[in-house]
């Protein structure tokens, strides 16, 4: 059966028109989108707390306290090793301009090119001494911004979340009970039913990959004399939950806390080249082998919506790219005019 035109062109303007609601009302969308993909993440352990008699609302009240509790107090447990961290970078900075020295031609070169050129687009106005500290303000704006109006509303996000929870199969039965043809219905429910299975399935296999990443990673870096296993372990794990971008800036990361702690040069740059080894692994061996059956997603596309969700919505919106767009691809296989689309976004199996 041949996709309608119509149909396509209808779903692209339905798309650019939800996407412009979720970029003015990011503060609002964000906890509600976020909420959504953690109710299917727990929706697994929901159903065993419901075999084993828990009432929903005890069950759904039970697993956000035991979830939430366990992520403040890891965080909380990591915020001392963290501070101390912050603590070594300004003394540091001598240690580190010190081994970097045979970067300083070419980074002088390139700071006078950057300097140039915003006195040229400016028409010769601003320069000065204050520019670098004027970028580095606007480069730090720029990443932590969303992710401070994420943190405001996690309330939010709990709330939400919870209800979810306690209400079930709540939207399913109402969709169900206003289509019109038994077939309309019955392809509601098995959609429903893909969405969930896949979607549920994948977070929980990729959090277990990323708390294994972040154990591999805390016993390397013991091992190799970084310390504050626990720290560096945490960062792994969050790291690990935005492809590609979270594990490219681990490495810069782990090679800045070499640099400024462990001599000589080759113990400097081995607590980076064994994270690097680990995420190898895990990236390229150990998930593909475990998510291949289940997602084939383009990589471009997987790429382009990183990119873009986290021009969106930043750091949280990074971590929900992947998740979104996979339950978009299932979406629109299961959904006959759209399966061009699902066709589009599969990558090589």
């Amino acid at each position: 059966m041949p996709t309608d035109p119509v149909v396509v062109c209808l779903v692209i303007l339905i798309t650019l028109a939800l996407l412009t609601v979720a970029y003015v009302a990011a503060d609002i969308i964000l906890p509600i989108v976020l909420a959504f993909v953690l109710k299917l993440l727990f929706q697994p352990v929901m159903r065993l707390l419901e075999k084993l008699g828990v009432p929903r609302s005890i069950a759904a009240l039970l697993l956000i306290l035991a979830v939430f509790g366990a992520i403040v107090g890891v965080g909380a447990a990591a915020s001392g090793p963290a501070t101390t961290w912050a603590g070594k970078l300004p003394e540091g900075i001598a240690r580190l301009q010190e081994r970097l020295r045979f970067l300083d031609e070419p980074i002088t070169t390139l700071r006078t090119f950057l300097h140039h050129a915003d006195g040229i687009v400016q028409g010769g106005g601003g320069g000065g001494s204050g520019g670098g500290g004027a970028a580095g303000t606007a480069i730090a704006a720029v990443l932590f911004s969303s992710t401070t109006h994420f943190a405001g509303s996690f309330f939010e996000t709990i709330l939400i979340l919870f209800f979810l929870l306690v209400s079930g199969n709540t939207f399913l039965k109402r969709t169900v009970e206003i289509l019109p043809t038994f077939r309309d219905k019955r392809q509601a429910v098995e959609l429903s039913q893909r969405v969930e299975e896949n979607i549920s399935a994948y977070l929980l296999t990729i959090t277990i990959m990323n708390a294994a990443v972040g154990l591999a990673t805390g016993a390397a870096m013991w091992a190799c004399g970084l310390g504050d296993p626990l720290l560096w372990g945490v960062v792994a794990f969050l790291l690990n939950y935005v492809p590609i971008i979270g594990p490219f800036f681990g490495v810069g990361l782990f090679l800045l806390a070499g640099l400024l702690t462990l001599d000589p040069i080759w113990a400097a740059l081995l607590p980076a080249a064994l994270y690097l080894v680990i995420h190898v692994i895990e990236g390229e061996l150990v998930t593909p082998m475990l998510l291949a059956k289940r997602f084939t997603l383009n990589p471009v596309l997987v790429i382009i919506s990183l990119i873009f969700w986290f021009w969106m919505w930043g750091v949280p919106g990074a971590i929900l790219a992947v998740p979104m767009l996979a339950i978009f691809k299932i979406i629109c296989d299961g959904v006959q005019p759209l399966a061009a689309i699902g066709h589009f976004l599969t990558g090589d199996e």
